[in-house]
C-alpha cells in the first residue's frame, strides 16, 4: 500500500456563505503543507477540479472527515450536505454559518417570496420590467437547463443532516483549525459533538477583561463609529455592545484586539442554549431607565437588535420566526 492510500481522505465542501471559511485554510501558510503531508484531500471544488461524481464514486464511509462551511439554502446544498454525510466516518460543521446559519440566516426575518422579490425585482439596480425569475426547470427547444431549488428557511448544517463535531468562527483562525485537525486526526479523537474550541466566555481571554466593572448600568447606547472610545476600557463599560459575556472564546479576541467589539461569530459556550437571549437578557437587566419612553430612548442606540445579538445564530434561536413553509 502506497503511503497516499494510508493517509486519511478528507473533503472540503463550500454551502451557503461568503467563502472566508475557504481561505482560512489557505490561511494555515506553511501549515498547509503539513495538512498535504497527513491527508489526502479527494474533494474540495472551490481550490481543485473536483466533480459531484468524485464523491458518488467512492465507498461509503470512505472519506474520514468532511468539513462542510456555510448554511443551508437551496436544494443542491442540502443534496450535497447529505452525500458527503453518506461518504463520510466525520462531519465537521466548519465555521459560523454551518453551526449556526451565520449572516445567511438574517433572512431568515423575511420569506422566500419577499427575498425573491427585492432580488430580482425591487433592487435600486435591477431592471426587470416583466419579473423575469429563475425557474427550477427552464426547457426550450429540446433543450432543459435546471437550477436549485431555493428554500423557504436557512438551515444550520446539523438541521439538515447529523454532524459529529464543530469547528467555530467567522471564519475559524488559523490556530483554531490547526488544533481542531490535530485532535481529529489523533489516536483519541474528542467525543462526539464537542466544539473544537475552548468551552470558556470570550471575556476570559479579552484584553480588556480588568477593566470590566463589577456593577454596570446603562442611560445609553452607543455604536463604535459614533464616539471616540479608550481602547484600553471594557466596550460594555463604555456603552457599546460587545457579545463577549454570551460567546465562546478561543478567536483570540482578534476584534477587540483590532478596536471592534464582539459580534459573537463564535456562536455560545455550552451553558448558553440561545446566544442573543442571553445576552439581550444580560443587557436588559441594566438598564437605568424604568419609564417605556426613557427605555426606549436607551434602545436607540441599538437600531437593528437582530442583526447585533443575532448576526450569527438566528437559524438557531430559540425566538426564531416559524416558517410558512419548510422545504426539506
Amino acid at each position: 500500500m502506497s503511503s497516499a492510500a494510508a493517509k486519511p481522505k478528507v473533503a472540503f465542501y463550500w454551502c451557503a456563505s461568503c467563502g472566508g471559511c475557504e481561505e482560512s485554510v489557505v490561511d494555515l501558510a506553511e501549515g498547509v503543507l503539513d495538512v498535504l503531508n497527513a491527508v489526502e484531500i479527494v474533494f474540495w471544488p472551490v481550490a481543485m477540479d473536483f466533480k459531484k461524481k468524485d464523491v458518488e464514486a467512492v465507498a461509503a464511509g470512505a472519506i474520514a472527515i468532511a468539513f462542510v462551511n456555510g448554511a443551508i439554502r437551496t436544494s443542491e446544498q442540502a443534496e450535497m450536505a447529505r452525500l458527503l454525510r453518506a461518504k463520510s466516518r466525520i462531519v465537521v460543521a466548519y465555521g459560523a454559518c454551518a453551526q449556526l446559519g451565520g449572516i445567511p440566516g438574517l433572512s431568515n426575518q423575511f420569506d422566500r417570496e419577499q427575498t425573491l422579490a427585492v432580488v430580482y425585482e425591487k433592487a435600486p439596480t435591477v431592471v426587470n420590467e416583466s419579473g423575469v425569475r429563475p425557474a427550477p426547470r427552464y426547457e426550450e427547444q429540446g433543450r432543459v437547463v435546471t437550477l436549485p431549488q431555493f428554500h423557504q428557511v436557512v438551515r444550520s448544517l446539523d438541521q439538515v443532516i447529523e454532524v459529529d463535531y464543530t469547528v467555530p468562527g467567522c471564519p475559524p483562525t488559523p490556530k483554531i483549525l490547526g488544533k481542531a485537525l490535530g485532535a481529529l486526526l489523533s489516536d483519541a479523537p474528542s467525543p462526539k459533538g464537542t466544539v473544537l474550541a475552548p468551552d470558556a466566555a470570550l471575556c476570559e481571554e479579552c484584553p480588556r477583561r480588568d477593566s470590566k466593572p463589577q456593577e454596570l448600568t446603562y442611560k445609553a447606547f452607543k455604536r463604535p463609529h459614533e464616539t471616540l472610545m479608550d481602547p484600553t476600557v471594557c466596550f460594555l463599560a463604555q456603552g457599546v455592545v460587545c457579545m463577549g459575556p454570551a460567546t465562546r472564546g478561543g478567536c483570540e479576541a482578534l476584534c477587540v484586539a483590532g478596536a471592534m467589539p464582539c459580534t459573537g461569530c463564535f456562536g455560545p459556550t455550552s451553558r448558553v442554549k440561545d446566544q442573543g437571549a442571553k445576552m439581550l437578557s444580560s443587557i436588559a437587566s441594566l438598564i437605568e431607565a424604568k419609564e417605556d419612553k426613557t427605555i426606549q430612548d436607551t434602545l436607540a442606540g441599538i437600531p437593528d437588535p437582530v442583526g447585533t445579538f443575532y448576526r450569527y445564530g438566528l437559524a438557531k434561536s430559540l425566538l426564531r420566526g416559524r416558517a410558512k413553509e419548510i422545504v426539506k
